[in-house]
């Protein structure tokens, strides 16, 4: 899929390929072995809420898109706030008619994208993942869950986990890991779980600043 595809682009680039590790994506909704592409756990949105999510997204005049083996599928593909997902994970928006009816395959998560100034008043129960973006995930999948059962899978605890983050659905990582770090540019609710808070942002070596603090040293 292509959300899994985008991340291990970025996991081929660090080696994890090679040296070993996995990729936790989707919110916490599947982690795939990057050495093996064996998928470690994986929850699937019901095929029911595709289109009760589309027609969600239709009343509310914004965008939703999901994924496909190539990149991103999405009715509104000049969405300013949807093109942002391919900014994100760097892989192309298709355009499709109908989203509802396309989607005939497994999905582990749908993504309304809308104005910021939107978010608070459509997100409801969803998950905001930053100001543009809402996760549609299977109820029950969030990130500190699918951490555990990697932990499990491995042997380790929580005390061995350091877990990064920016966006208000890294907020149950952060609490859960050993050592909870927020990216400076983070929104207050998720520093306010933090051990730690970075002095410099996501896009100024941020996670950087956490490994070198709490791992080489």
């Amino acid at each position: 899929e292509g959300g899994v595809a985008a991340m291990n682009a970025q996991a081929k680039e660090l080696g994890l390929d090679k040296k070993g590790g996995c990729v936790l994506a989707y919110n916490g909704g599947k982690i795939v072995d990057c050495v093996t592409g064996e998928a470690l756990y994986q929850v699937q949105l019901g095929a029911e809420f595709v289109p009760e999510l589309c027609e969600f997204a239709a009343r509310q005049d914004v965008a939703i898109l999901t994924y496909n083996s190539e990149g991103i599928v999405c009715e509104r593909d000049q969405d300013v706030w949807a093109n942002k997902e391919c900014f994100t994970t760097k892989l192309p928006m298709i355009h499709v008619d109908d989203l509802a009816s396309y989607v005939d395959y497994p999905i582990c998560k749908m993504l309304i994208t809308l104005d910021p100034a939107r978010r608070d008043a459509v997100c409801i129960d969803l998950y905001p993942s930053s100001p543009f973006f809402i996760e549609a995930v299977p109820l029950g999948v969030a990130k500190d869950r699918s951490l555990a059962a990697l932990l499990e899978r491995m042997g380790l605890t929580r005390e061995n986990l350091m877990a990064c983050g920016d966006g208000l659905n890294d907020r149950s990582m952060i609490s859960y890991a050993g050592v909870g770090v927020a990216m400076q540019n983070a929104e207050d609710a998720v520093k306010a779980v933090a051990d730690y808070v970075t002095a410099a942002d996501n896009n100024h070596d941020g996670v950087a600043e956490a490994i070198e603090k709490f791992i080489l040293n």
